[in-house]
């Protein structure tokens, strides 16, 4: 096929494909040695659109060649590294802008928001964090929002099918209050430095957050500009309690992991919790539960019942639940500063969404 047929089937422009011939990644199948036409076939089709890909994600050229040459195994390992120096420059990049943005401001010191255990907040982060979202279109899904009163901070974070949230208590109390949505890969690359910190100081400078560590570098997150969805109005409408049920919750997850397929059903009941697969095929795992209130089958996607339970804090977890339809609330037994909010789905497993207030 003519040169021109090929690029709009590969997605390459013609003077790509020349500059890709001329470097040898991709030779026409035929050359016409009075007119110089280029000509390819049917059977170079799928190297230039994996060439195209690789070049649409940054990759040199002479990785490029590499790749398209070696075999499925190598090629990947090769893509992963690719992509593993890609995330962490990018990573770099936003910590180093993080700096640069914070200078800008000269020098106006931070305004100190909080002193925290830094094991503590690194624990906080990462239990809340699970409840994120990249979804295009709603970045502040990837955020984790921040409240600071006198008498708390808390972290709260939403994908709109879960609702994380702790509160930690600050020492000395805050002595301001803030607000603010920090962007949730910026704290995941300080959780590390934050665990093996003593004490942190939490510091709002324009454009994020900044926070001090004695003897270690201090680490800059950004702000996110959009609103965080309005929580508190969903919290303070949702429905009484019909039915709590305490579960022991290493036993609870060992259930969620034996059960094949994407959707799980909750039996509870007097006897206790029977977790089983939606469509009966399965048989049921009973499980001991403390449980009162009337019976009641609930069911969820896997991937939002599992995180909800496996961050709740100590060996038991404590569900309360208000209907078939309605968010389940799930906290530790023996402490309550952690709370997750998981939507079930319906009969024909779509998700289910809190109304919005």
């Amino acid at each position: 096929m003519p040169i021109g047929v090929f690029a709009r089937r590969t997605g390459l422009t013609s003077s790509a494909l020349r500059f890709y011939a001329d470097s040898g990644l991709l030779s026409p199948a035929e050359v016409d040695p009075v007119s110089g036409y280029r000509y390819y076939g049917p059977d170079q089709l799928a190297r230039a659109t994996a060439l195209r890909q690789l070049r649409e994600i940054a990759m040199p050229l002479a990785e490029v060649e590499t790749v398209l040459d070696a075999g499925a195994d190598e090629a990947a390992r090769l893509l992963d590294e690719h992509v593993a120096r890609i995330v962490e420059d990018a990573a770099s990049a936003r910590q180093k802008a993080a700096v640069v943005k914070a200078a800008l401001g000269g020098d106006v010191p931070g305004l100190l928001i909080a002193t925290l255990k830094g094991p503590v907040l690194a624990d906080a982060v990462e239990q809340v964090l699970t409840a994120t979202a990249q979804e295009p279109g709603m970045p502040v899904l990837a955020g984790l929002h921040i409240e600071v009163s006198r008498e708390a901070i808390a972290l709260t974070a939403t994908d709109r099918y879960r609702l994380s949230t702790r509160t930690l208590v600050p020492a000395p109390p805050a002595e301001q209050t803030w607000a603010g949505t920090v962007d949730g890969d910026d704290l995941r690359a300080a959780v590390a430095t934050v665990r093996r910190s003593a004490v942190i100081r939490v510091e709002a400078v324009p454009y994020g957050i900044r926070l001090r560590m004695p003897e270690r570098e201090d680490r800059y997150c950004r702000l996110l500009a959009e609103d965080f969805p309005d929580h508190r109005s969903m919290l303070a409408s949702l429905g009484e309690v019909g039915t709590r049920a305490t579960v022991p919750k290493e036993l609870l997850l060992r259930a969620l992991e034996e059960l094949p397929g994407a959707h799980v059903e909750l039996y509870v009941s007097e006897r206790g919790v029977n977790v089983r697969t939606p469509d009966g095929e399965q048989p049921g795992i009973p499980l001991p539960a403390d449980v009162t209130g009337e019976a009641l089958r609930i069911r969820f996607e896997t991937t939002t019942l599992y995180p909800a339970v496996s961050t709740a804090v100590g060996p038991d977890v404590m569900v309360d639940l208000r209907g078939h339809d309605q968010p389940v609330t799930i906290r530790s037994a023996d402490r309550g500063d952690l709370t997750t909010l998981a939507m079930p789905v319906g009969p024909d497993h779509s998700a289910r969404r809190p109304r919005r207030p």
